[in-house]
């Protein structure tokens, strides 16, 4: 590689794909982890998660439609990221919503690091899809996994985790 090869590649790098960090916290506002978001190369975004303190199991990851995580409960956040008003489930004939997302593991020292591909939200700065448009959206952890087929939620039980998308 010459030193012109060298600039370009600095140059153009921060170019390649925005990204967005999340830091996630429980009900009374510890924090709990994080969440790396980055627009995939092919449309979509993946979000990087690493987590601790939670109980062990399979969790519901969801995007919420509302950048807001205050209370015990985050019901502050909305309901799911839906802009297509479809029904809830990556297995629903009538879903899924954009901001459903398949489970995650967290295992017996209530650690988690896991990958969640949604290919049906962005990071562009507007659009109906664009989890930062409108000011932003919210990324929320459930106490139970995801049935992937009731309408609203998923059977996922309580909000144990949230955080703001900005």
């Amino acid at each position: 590689m010459n030193k012109l090869t060298a600039i370009f590649l600095i140059v153009a790098s921060p170019l390649a794909a925005r990204t967005v960090s999340v830091r996630l916290v429980n009900s009374v506002g510890e924090n709990v982890g994080k969440a790396k978001i980055t627009e995939a190369e092919r449309g979509g975004v993946l979000i990087h998660l690493k987590v601790r303190g939670l109980p062990p199991g399979e969790h519901a990851a969801h995007i919420h439609e509302k950048p807001i995580c205050e209370g015990t409960d985050f019901t502050s956040a909305g309901g799911h990221f839906n802009p297509d008003h479809k029904k809830h489930g990556l297995d629903s004939e009538f879903g899924p919503h954009a901001g459903d997302m398949v489970n995650f593991q967290v295992g017996r020292k209530g650690k988690g690091k896991a990958l969640l591909v949604n290919t049906r939200v962005n990071l562009s700065a507007a659009g109906d899809h664009s989890i930062l448009a409108n000011g932003g959206a919210a990324l929320v952890l459930h106490a139970f996994k995801d049935d992937m087929q009731t309408d609203p939620a998923g059977d996922a039980g309580a909000r144990i985790a949230c955080g703001v998308i900005k």
